[in-house]
């Protein structure tokens, strides 16, 4: 599969002859200062296309990534050969260890994945306003909380260390949070008008994300987060730099789902009263799953976009004991840190 990724705005290509005498492959191609420049990247890289890429030809782009940033690519290659190449590199791979990551938890799946699950989970509230059944309720509350822990699990700051124990307790923990949350929800809005009956769905998701996001990062709030100087050299771990970079993703993450989720009944509740859609009811799920994913194609950059990947904290700003240790050994030569949030 062969993805055209576009000319880069920043770097003249010709056709017949690149020169990538100074080409920086890791230098971002919009300005991640920029709410406008960080969607322009996630666009880029969340591309649900990227999902369908063969294996072979990601394990091509991270040799590609790799040999451009040790300056020996091969003879004729051009500018836009690496250009796609980083593109499916940073889809696929994590920014930590550059392990190639389980495809359900890739950024480029939550439109496919997302669209799917919000589709049915909002199509069964609707058939069931009046009668709602509870394992029916926690089935699908369950399979969208365990899709969310996998994409958190994937998607974390991978230099602090989970174990297999830690990672299977805090599944446990935010998914059964989460579902309780969820069914409680539901069971205080069983008498509500049916609008505010369909957007039970969005409340139980936002509520549920500051538990399962927190829970399946629990060790960078335990032990901290790895935080680096300007060069990239490891100077720390923080645990102040680790609850900054969760709470941007969990207000990442819940607006993802709010312009779906609190839209789509609206609109479907406008189009189930048109007359060719009473005789159709058989195409509601799937335009309900469409209308989704029109929504999430949009929104994952967007949302992604909100906040940099790659954070950065004063010193001033972090614990105390690192501060210490930071300036015994720096001085004043290091005024800021940064570190990767996660997605």
């Amino acid at each position: 599969m062969s993805i055209t990724s576009g000319e880069s705005p920043v770097l003249c290509v010709n056709k017949m002859e690149a020169d990538l005498s100074g080409f920086n492959i890791d230098a971002p191609r919009w300005d991640q200062c920029t709410f406008l420049g960080r969607v322009k990247h996630f666009f880029n890289i969340t591309d649900p296309r990227t999902v369908l890429v063969p294996e072979r030809e990601l394990d091509w782009a991270k040799v590609m990534v790799e040999k451009s940033r040790m300056g020996v690519v091969p003879p004729g290659t051009q500018v836009e050969q690496l250009l796609y190449a980083k593109k499916l590199y940073d889809s696929a791979f994590h920014p930590d260890t550059g392990d190639k990551m389980n495809v359900i938890g890739r950024m480029s799946f939550q439109v496919p994945g997302g669209m799917i699950i919000t589709g049915f989970m909002l199509q069964f509230y609707r058939w069931n306003l009046g009668a709602r059944t509870m394992p029916a309720v926690i089935f699908w509350q369950w399979v969208n909380q365990s899709f969310n822990a996998l994409v958190n699990y994937t998607n974390r700051n991978a230099a602090s260390p989970t174990s297999v124990r830690q990672m299977a307790l805090s599944y446990i923990t935010a998914t059964t949070t989460a579902v309780a949350t969820a069914v409680g929800m539901n069971m205080l809005t069983k008498r509500a008008p049916p609008l505010v009956g369909r957007w039970v769905p969005f409340a139980a998701v936002a509520a549920a994300n500051c538990v399962n996001i927190p829970m399946m990062r629990q060790q960078e709030l335990i032990q901290g987060i790895c935080v680096k100087d300007g060069n990239h050299n490891e100077i720390g771990h923080s645990r102040r730099a680790a609850a900054i970079g969760i709470t941007q993703v969990v207000i990442s993450r819940i607006t993802m789902a709010a312009p779906g989720m609190i839209l789509l009944p609206v609109i479907m509740e406008r189009l189930e009263k048109l007359r060719f859609m009473k005789k159709v009811k058989v195409l509601h799920a799937p335009l309900q799953v469409l209308l989704s994913g029109c929504f999430l194609i949009f929104m994952v950059p967007v949302a992604c976009g909100l906040f940099p990947q790659k954070c950065e904290l004063p010193v001033s700003y972090l614990e105390p004991e690192l501060q210490d240790a930071i300036r015994a050994k720096y001085g004043e030569l290091v005024p800021y840190v940064y570190f990767n949030k996660g997605l």
